[in-house]
């Protein structure tokens, strides 16, 4: 039976609305498309995913992470389809699309692979157990310093255990899948996409000792804000947002002194379709250029 498909487009990139008749055409060859939605939008998918199979996703990597946070809870299959910049988590672009059109969208079976997401709570010191912001991410929770740049101070715990204060510009938790995003900007590990871990690392630590580490997505890392930069003005100037949680680039929240941000597995994880002709060795390689010789003339 052909695949239910749905599209979640990303209209603000000109490639994407090139590509759209060909794409339509491709999936209706083969399957079936049971609407269309605009990418920019954050609000719930409108239909129940006893009618869908397959959810295909036009855009970039930003586009796949706003996405995939949109789409936890239904539990059918993301098709990224990159049609932006670099495509490290969309894995087909439209020539793909054309050579496997049948196994994608008939009724062949596809190759899965699950994805955990984080989920993110900040409490505060008057009502520390209510969360006053709870969010999820796909690649990474970033604690970001923010205007006016100087150096916070965090204490990190893990399952209970209190650890070093970490003075610098931050902290990043991420999954395996955004290890390599600003994980590894900042000196964090790659970590194969199937290890169950978590990676912990700072942002321009002010030490020589602290170094990123790697902990079970099982784990509960706690995070306390014991000094800030505060939201409001500088010196008179534009308003700052101070100190802030960032998920996946994309999701922001204001941090205040002696927050306490707590960081665990979410317990439904994200199925995306994977490319059979690639991988993710291959793709680490070819488009972020894992261990390449310098060029030599």
């Amino acid at each position: 039976m052909p695949r239910r498909v749905l599209l979640l487009v990303n209209r603000s990139k000109p490639d994407v609305v090139a590509a759209l008749p060909e794409l339509r055409t491709l999936i209706g060859r083969h399957g079936t498309i049971v609407g269309e939605l605009d990418a920019a939008s954050d609000g719930a998918i409108p239909h129940p995913a006893s009618a869908l199979d397959l959810i295909v996703v036009l855009g970039g990597d930003g586009t796949i992470l706003s996405q995939a946070r949109r789409c936890v809870g239904l539990g059918v299959p993301l098709l990224g389809v990159n049609l932006g910049k670099l495509g490290f988590l969309a894995e087909f672009d439209v020539a793909a699309l054309r050579d496997q059109a049948v196994l994608l969208f008939g009724d062949a079976a596809m190759l899965l692979q699950e994805r955990p997401l984080l989920r993110i709570e900040v409490f505060n010191a008057s009502q520390p157990s209510t969360a006053r912001f709870t969010g999820l991410a796909l690649n990474d929770a970033a604690i970001v310093a923010g205007p006016p740049f100087r150096m916070i101070s965090l204490t990190l715990s893990i399952d209970g255990h209190r650890g070093p204060v970490v003075t610098g510009d931050g902290l990043v938790v991420s999954t395996p899948l955004g290890s390599t995003a600003y994980n590894v900007s900042a000196g964090g590990p790659i970590i194969s996409p199937d290890v169950s871990a978590m990676a912990i690392t700072p942002i321009a630590a002010h030490t020589l000792s602290f170094r990123p580490v790697v902990v079970s997505l099982e784990s509960r890392v706690s995070i306390e804000l014991l000094r800030v930069n505060d939201e409001g003005t500088t010196g008179g100037g534009p308003q700052c947002a101070g100190t802030t949680l960032v998920l996946d680039g994309q999701v922001q929240a204001p941090l205040q002194h002696m927050d306490r941000v707590e960081v665990t597995r979410h317990p439904e994880p994200i199925r995306f379709v994977a490319n059979p002709r690639g991988g993710y060795w291959s793709t680490l390689i070819q488009k972020l250029h894992w261990a390449a010789q310098p060029r030599m003339r």
